[in-house]
């Protein structure tokens, strides 16, 4: 029997993080994994849906040649060498975390993980069964695509994202069912490629996380590039046929049947909790997730969770930071708690929708009294001569105290943008800081500093 610190069951960005910060800290640490280092995120989620979406961006941008006095004749995919692209960049960042791993001396063990008693875990690997012991163990197992009754995935005429991910051919005519960001990044993805693409919403709008006024400039976009979008809208049924699957949606109280060659179902997450013997262990499960206090302990003593089993935001970023805290914790520090209201969320559709605290609603219901500032791509110079004048920055500041309450983006890069309000937040500052900031030109960056003073007034350029 092997005695750790620490057990860490999972090795996605939650799971590798926390192992790697707990040896840097002079920890015992081993890491237990089913399948991928890097979990979902670098084998099935984050990284390789980036890497597709860089490609259908780069066939857009192709074709839009002519507007930068270039030209482009015969513009078309290999989605087989687009596939393999996205492929090879998550290859070599999942074998990239086995490197980190030798280098921090953290062991890895593949298998499958059962806490059989508080501290002690045993593994079901290739070879047998291994015995585990430690003090500290960490949950780290993450989720998996929500499967609705009737609406399972078969693989060929309805995906799950690992489907969209390697497809077995190129959709004609595709129905995506959810637009959060799993499903309207696939739905950008295809309908970039030529696929006739249907988006169908059970919310009043695309997007439903987002701000209402990002959501409707989103929308706006999609329908221009040809999506047809159905909200507060749900497929009742689907019938599968030969190469054809006929889906029953129900909106406005009628039901109408629509033909698709293939379908994305994108309906949510599941946390991983079966198989790991947390129900003989007492261990409180509220709708597939593991219930935690705010530094992620569980009731039993000694038993973490982290990232999407321990329920939203399900971000890599939040599970990433949650894996360090902990390890920070166990080793005798004193972390801050991970706050989900400064954790940025990022889609990668076209146009990028990026944000970060309250929305407009979510601040007045909250009981603020807010001034509110926006700022549209078309009144920023980097944006025109990037030919990307579509998209808005917009901000949300508690009118007494100046606090910045969120920040809300749509548009080119703004996935990258976003970090400056979140840096801002952290380090809890206020209107007038960032007024007195003086922000790079020409630069996309500069319509956050606008988007400021127009919550004040004093917007100059719009």
């Amino acid at each position: 029997m092997a005695n750790f610190d620490i057990i860490v069951i999972g090795a996605g960005p939650g799971g590798y993080v926390a192992a790697i910060r707990a040896a840097q800290l002079g920890l015992e640490v081993v890491c237990v994994e089913r399948e991928h280092l890097g979990g979902i995120c670098l084998n099935w989620g984050c990284i390789p849906t980036k890497a597709m979406l860089r490609s259908s961006e780069v066939f857009h941008l192709m074709h839009r040649a002519k507007e930068f006095g270039l030209s482009a004749d015969n513009v078309n995919y290999d989605l087989d060498a687009v596939v393999a692209r996205s492929r090879g960049v998550a290859k070599q960042l999942s074998g990239g975390i086995g490197h980190l791993f030798k280098k921090n001396k953290v062991t890895t063990i593949m298998g499958e993980a059962t806490i059989t008693a508080p501290g002690k875990v045993t593994v079901t690997t290739a070879k047998g069964t291994e015995d585990l012991t430690a003090k500290n163990i960490i949950l780290a197992t993450g989720a998996r695509a929500r499967d609705l009754p009737g609406l399972e995935a078969d693989g060929d005429l309805v995906w799950t994202y690992k489907h969209a991910l390697q497809p077995p051919r190129m959709p004609k005519k595709l129905l995506v069912i959810g637009s959060g960001a799993i499903g309207i990044e696939f739905a950008s993805f295809y309908n970039t490629l030529g696929a006739d693409t249907t988006v169908v919403e059970v919310m009043d709008r695309v997007l439903p996380v987002e701000d209402e006024e990002i959501s409707a400039h989103a929308k706006k976009q999609f329908v221009k590039q040809g999506m047809k979008i159905m909200e507060k809208a749900m497929v009742k049924q689907l019938d599968r046929g030969r190469g054809k699957v006929t889906a029953h949606i129900e909106a406005d109280g009628k039901s109408e049947k629509h033909e698709f060659d293939t379908v994305i179902s994108a309906v949510g997450i599941v946390g991983n909790v079966e198989g790991l013997g947390l129900e003989a262990l007492g261990v409180e499960i509220d709708r597939t997730h593991v219930v935690t206090d705010k530094y992620c302990q569980t009731k039993i003593p000694g038993l973490y969770a982290i990232g999407d089993i321990a329920g939203a935001p399900w971000l890599a970023h939040k599970a990433s930071h949650e894996g360090a805290m902990v390890a920070e914790k166990i080793a005798g520090q004193n972390p801050h708690a991970v706050d989900p209201n400064s954790i940025a969320g990022c889609t990668y559709c076209h146009p990028q929708v990026a944000s970060v605290g309250y929305t407009e609603a979510q601040a007045k219901e909250a009981g603020h009294d807010i001034k509110v500032g926006r700022f549209p791509f078309i009144g920023n110079g980097k944006a025109i001569a990037l030919g990307e004048a579509e998209g808005m920055v917009k901000t949300i500041f508690d009118a007494k105290t100046g606090e910045l309450l969120g920040a809300h983006m749509v548009g080119a890069e703004v996935t990258e943008l976003i970090q400056g309000y979140v840096v801002g937040r952290q380090l809890e500052t206020t209107e007038e800081d960032l007024m007195q900031t003086v922000f790079p030109h020409p630069t996309l960056s500069e319509m956050m500093h606008e988007s400021v003073l127009d919550a004040y007034g004093r917007a100059i350029h719009f």
